[in-house]
C-alpha cells in the first residue's frame, strides 16, 4: 500500500468514524437534555447513562480528528471501540430490538473501520515504542 492510498484510507476511515460517534453522542446529549429522567426501555439503560456516554463520544470523536496527543488517541480509540462492541452486544442480549440483526451489524461494521483507522494511523500520530530498548535491538 503506498503512503499515499494509506493516507486516504486513514482519513476515510476517521472521518467516518468522528462522524457516526460524533453524531451519536450530540444526539444522545440533545435526547438527555429534552427528556432527563426517561428511560430506555427495551435495553432498560437510564437516560443520564447516554447523556454520559454521549459527552465521551463527542470528546472521543474530537479526540482521534486534532493533532498531536498521541496517548490521547490511544484512549479515545480504545474508549470507541468499546462503545461500539457493547452497543452490539448489548441489542444481542437484548434481542427483542425492532430491525435487531442491523442494530448488531452496524456497531460491529463500525468496530471494523474504528480498527482500520487505528491500523492506518500515521507516525506523527502513534505513542511509539512502549518499552525502549536497552540494547539498541527493538523489543
Amino acid at each position: 500500500m503506498t503512503t499515499r492510498t494509506k493516507n486516504i484510507a486513514y482519513w476515510t476511515t476517521t472521518i467516518l468514524i468522528a462522524f457516526f460517534i460524533g453524531s451519536g453522542g450530540g444526539a444522545q446529549i440533545a435526547q438527555y437534555l429534552a427528556n432527563p429522567h426517561g428511560v430506555v426501555p427495551v435495553l432498560g439503560y437510564p437516560m443520564y447513562f447516554f447523556a454520559i456516554l454521549g459527552f465521551w463520544k463527542v470528546l472521543g470523536a474530537i479526540a482521534i480528528l486534532v493533532p498531536r496527543y498521541p496517548r490521547l488517541k490511544e484512549w479515545a480509540y480504545a474508549g470507541i471501540f468499546f462503545d461500539l462492541t457493547g452497543a452490539a452486544a448489548s441489542v444481542a442480549a437484548v434481542g427483542s430490538y425492532g430491525a435487531y440483526a442491523f442494530h448488531v451489524i452496524a456497531p460491529l461494521i463500525l468496530t471494523v473501520f474504528t480498527v482500520a483507522s487505528w491500523a492506518l494511523r500515521p507516525e506523527s500520530r502513534t505513542i511509539g515504542v512502549p518499552v525502549p530498548s536497552t540494547n539498541g535491538v527493538p523489543v
